[in-house]
């Protein structure tokens, strides 16, 4: 029996990384998937993403635990988009009780443009309004929305990071903002709103050359073996970073009846990383 036998959840982002992982843990616990992404390169963005054979592979990994799933190639930029996504999906699974807005980019170092901006605020910011604006009505009492943050938004600005850096620092910012005043208004419908805010996590937006720059602004053109070396000064464990699957068993406790009386929390899985840099303001 798992925790959430019965039950339809919405995950976008989720052809590789994060989404992926939470696709699957979600599925190993009994829920059926609406797996969403957009599967194509944005021309502000500074590294390849997702193709749909990543997405088919998404919805392999999540059928052999022995739930539904439905994919839908959609871009989270564009509401009318999502919203029909979303719709096409409840209709296909029957209902829609967890909510995964998960999508996101960060281009980082050369190649940035003005363009990294727009699609960064568009796909981080926008992109989870729309996801989860377009699934308010599908939702019911004990429904729960989770929303990918980052420490970076617990952090402060990052306006010295060019464009893309800058807009993604900021969109996680406000997405904790919108999760903590949302979920005030959510509650009287019983249904939770909470934020997962992770430290650098094993994916391809940490691998990436424009990401390695940031760690080794010593080096030209630095490699995954060079940006490990400076990986771990971002937290207070002596890791360099964690794994998706160490977020997705956060957004399972977030998406069960454990954690039916949480909501409007800002949940850092960092490794120390926000203490390590913040002081106490007891």
């Amino acid at each position: 029996m798992g925790q959430l036998d019965g039950k339809v959840a919405i995950v976008s982002g989720a052809a590789r990384g994060q989404g992926r992982s939470h696709a699957i843990h979600l599925a190993a616990q009994g829920a059926s998937i609406i797996a969403l992404d957009l599967c194509a390169d944005l021309d502000g963005n500074t590294y390849p993403l997702a193709r749909p054979d990543d997405l088919a592979e998404t919805a392999r990994f999540v059928e052999k635990e022995g739930v539904r799933v439905h994919t839908v190639v959609a871009d989270v930029r564009e509401r009318r988009d999502v919203w029909n996504a979303i719709a096409e999906g409840v209709e296909r699974l029957g209902q829609l009780d967890v909510v995964v807005a998960n999508a996101g980019i960060c281009p980082m170092g050369a190649g940035q443009t003005l363009q990294s901006w727009s699609d960064t605020i568009d796909t981080d910011l926008s992109g989870v309004f729309n996801v989860i604006q377009g699934s308010l009505p599908h939702l019911g009492s004990g429904g729960s929305i989770i929303a990918t943050g980052s420490l970076a938004a617990q952090l402060g600005s990052a306006t010295n990071q060019g464009p893309g850096g800058s807009a993604y620092s900021l969109a996680k910012q406000l997405v904790a903002r919108y999760v903590n005043d949302l979920a005030v208004q959510l509650a009287r419908k019983n249904i939770r709103v909470n934020a997962v805010h992770p430290t650098n996590v094993n994916t391809d937006m940490l691998h990436n050359e424009g990401m390695y720059k940031v760690f080794r602004p010593d080096l030209e053109h630095p490699t995954r073996e060079d940006a490990e070396i400076a990986f771990p000064a971002m937290q207070a464990m002596k890791v360099p970073y964690i794994e998706p699957s160490d977020v997705s068993e956060a957004v399972v406790f977030l998406a069960t009846d454990a954690s039916r009386y949480i909501t409007g929390t800002q949940l850092r899985i960092d490794a120390g990383g926000y203490v390590k840099q913040i002081p106490w303001r007891g």
